[in-house]
């Protein structure tokens, strides 16, 4: 078939759905330009084909334009690797067809997705931007676009469409001849093999093909499919039905196509964006993303608080109850009254011992952890202390002194609190009501029914549960002592880099505000510059595995920045010094501090002389005091996750939610906490730091880019201390 200047031929697919073409293509190396400024010939967005690589690390390779010749290479020049991300030709050929660069880095970042287009096949569902609305349709053909003169040209690959009315009717014959679409062109994917989950797109009632094509229930987000125009006048009271209008068995999660109906009968299409309870609210809602703007709509805005984005007057907020799965997409399967989200593994039951369980080792946390009804079962906005106590109880020792106390010593509270540490030990689970009994002795009625922040509780948890002293004694300008349990990082945004470290962080808060540690903390709580969820100074964080607090530890030997030798002056003006590696902490020998000082840049700084300990020779090797990174606290759309180091090996992280899934409706049912394994982040936080400083949160894995994002409070530990035992002074 041809249009215009170019052909398209039909792609077979194999088993696999991947299109047989011979096998020396296969050593082929495509790529794709996703970061790094703009070199000669190659841009963000740009494919290429790998002709050589240097020693350097940087690609020689042909360059893939965008229109209708991008099939035709020229010579690129030179990119380096790790500005690039690897592509099959399949993935080469798909990307090819999307003109805009932009477009093409935007369907990557959503690996998910783009893995399900790379395997679409015909018959597969898909739903697509179409003119002014979502339309679903089935997938005919795959088709190969542009000539192929020279053997280095690559065809493109669109993909042919049938497209659907709202009424479930195929527009083959409206819409002739198929349209042929790109990657970028598809927003939702559902495999054909699907069908045996019972869920199966309404029958069609002329014309086309009328096999069933059926909706495969997945995590990755969905976009509504309506046809169907709103009135630019409708409210978003108006859209709001008097009655509940969800009765199906069918879930409702984040990505779900859903309608609404108002009382004059219009139905209104969508996708759910977020899920939850909103501020000043008891019922969960659902933000949805409509397909057409209606005025009195937002932008993802509910009561002056922002649960996700979107064009503006297309956000509907309303309570899950008014919400049902799109009716153009019927489960064949019966109705149960049951509102069930998932099959609830069962919880073997729990005889509590007297004995104290020791931290879980690393050989068998996973099998302890990792799985559905794991970890801490959340309830009534509990996920701020579930997520601190499964960090710092699960597998760290920093505060496992606490659990070995005496028993005639104890206070009532600190026994409930070892009974849960023992069960999450021993059964990897604690049900919810155990920790509502611990939250109701807190001392005030709000930690049983409240949204708090885990600084709050982990002040409490430390004073008044386990009687310890402040972990940190920082010490301020004027030489007085403040004792405390997290630290708070305040800093203007100016003094960073785009993309800042965890000690970049601390050193420069610490260094700003005159801060130093008057001693080594065993256990170091760093919360960074964000206010919950309503503000993040920076879009993302990169962690720091191995914290360096040498150089802010009072009283303690340091080293030159110059010499290595003995530090005897340090100059806060110098921290941002683009020419002295800005960030770092400056503390010189006196020679080098007259020379540095000398330049006409730095000669109106002011360093100033460290205190020193008596005894120590100038020329003895100067120790460092370093902390590892154990856990991470992180907030998202008001809710609390963690991440927990539970061993040496760089792999071994897990992640945990104890709302991760919920059975049965908000009056009758109960969460599902869930802990995954997450070994992708040790991969990630093991490159070197130039590339962590470029790396992409939207190309990271799904967990990684959470945590790059969403880090509230870091906790770090000193592997050779354990916290004191507690005083028996204290409430």
């Amino acid at each position: 078939m041809q249009t215009g200047n170019s052909t398209f031929f039909i792609t077979e697919r194999g088993p696999e759905g991947n299109p047989m073409e011979s096998k020396a293509v296969s050593k082929d190396r495509f790529f794709i330009v996703i970061r790094g400024k703009s070199r000669k010939g190659f841009c963000r967005g740009c494919i290429g084909r790998v002709e050589a690589e240097t020693a350097g690390g940087e690609l020689m390779g042909l360059l893939y334009g965008c229109g209708s010749n991008a099939g035709s290479p020229k010579s690129g020049g030179l990119v380096k690797a790790v500005d690039t991300y690897a592509l099959t030709r399949h993935q080469a050929q798909l990307l090819l067809y999307v003109s805009s660069t932009s477009k093409r880095l935007e369907l990557l970042s959503n690996p998910q997705l783009f893995s399900t287009i790379c395997e679409l096949s015909a018959g597969d569902l898909v739903v697509t931007k179409h003119k002014k609305g979502h339309v679903p349709g089935v997938v005919k053909n795959l088709m190969q676009i542009g000539k192929k003169e020279n053997k280095e040209d690559l065809k493109m690959i669109g993909f042919q469409v049938e497209f659907m009315d709202n009424e479930n009717d195929f527009l083959a014959n409206k819409l002739a001849p198929l349209t042929i679409l790109n990657a970028a062109d598809i927003i939702q994917v559902v495999k054909s093999y699907a069908a045996p989950l019972g869920l199966q797109y309404r029958d069609v009632k002329s014309g086309g093909s009328r096999s069933n094509v059926v909706m495969h229930g997945s995590s990755m987000p969905s976009i509504g499919t309506s046809t169907r125009q709103i009135t630019k006048n409708e409210s978003e009271q108006s859209v709001i039905h008097n009655q509940t209008l969800s009765t199906s068995s069918v879930p409702l999660e984040v990505g779900s196509l859903v309608e609404v109906v108002n009382n004059a009968g219009i139905t209104v299409y969508g996708v759910i964006q977020w899920l939850g309870i909103p501020q000043g609210k008891t019922d969960i809602f659902a933000g949805i993303e409509l397909d057409y703007e209606v005025k009195g709509c937002s932008d993802g805005v509910y009561k002056d608080q922002r649960y996700f984005t979107c064009k503006s007057s297309s956000a509907l907020f309303v309570p899950i109850t008014k919400c049902s799965p799109d009716s153009r997409f019927v489960c064949s399967s019966p109705v149960s009254k049951t509102f069930k989200t998932t099959k609830v593994p069962p919880v073997p039951p729990y005889k509590d011992s007297e004995e104290d369980a020791p931290p879980v080792p690393e050989s068998e946390a996973v099998s302890l952890f990792v799985g559905k009804m794991k970890g801490i079962q959340g309830h009534k906005n509990s996920c701020y202390l579930d997520a601190t106590l499964f960090s710092l109880f699960s597998s760290s020792v920093t505060v496992d002194a606490i659990c070995n106390k005496p028993a005639d010593k104890e206070q009532p509270i600190t026994r409930i609190l070892k009974s849960i540490v023992n069960r999450l030990r021993r059964q990897g689970f604690v049900p919810a009501t155990s920790v509502m009994n611990f939250r109701k002795k807190l001392g005030c009625e709000t930690f049983s029914k409240n949204e708090k922040d885990p600084e709050e509780f982990i002040s409490v948890l430390f004073q008044k549960v386990l009687c310890i002293e402040p972990l940190l004694k920082l010490r301020s300008e004027e030489g007085t002592s403040q004792g405390a349990y997290t630290l708070q990082i305040f800093l203007e945004k100016e003094q960073m880099g785009q993309t800042p470290t965890v000690q970049k962080l601390l050193d420069t808060s610490c260094m700003s505000g005159n801060i130093k540690f008057e001693t080594m903390p065993p256990c170091l709580i760093v919360q960074m510059p964000r206010c919950g969820n309503n503000y993040k100074m920076f879009s993302h964080i990169i962690p720091s595995i191995e914290l360096d607090i040498t150089d802010l530890l009072y009283n303690s030997p340091r080293e030159c920045f110059i010499c290595g030798r003995m530090a005897t002056f340090e100059c806060l003006q110098c921290l941002p010094d683009c020419k002295l590696q800005p960030g770092r902490i400056k503390q010189y020998c006196s020679t080098c501090n007259t020379q540095v000082h000398t330049h006409r840049s730095r000669s109106s700084h002011s360093p100033m002389a460290l205190a020193l300990p008596a005894g120590v020779a100038t020329d003895a090797p100067l120790p460092r005091h370093t902390m590892q990174l154990f856990g991470v606290l992180c907030i998202q759309t008001s809710h609390y996750v963690s991440f927990v180091k539970y061993g040496l090996d760089s792999h071994s992280w897990l992640f945990f939610d104890s709302m991760a899934d919920r059975y049965g409706d908000d009056q009758n049912g109960y969460n599902i906490p869930e802990v995954r394994a997450c070994p992708e982040l040790g991969d990630f936080l093991g490159q070197p730091d130039e590339e962590l400083t470029w790396a992409n949160p939207a190309l990271a894995p799904e967990l990684v880019r959470r945590l790059l994002c969403d880090s509230y409070m870091f906790l770090y530990h000193s592997p050779e201390m354990l916290v004191s035992e507690p005083n028996s002074g204290g409430p």
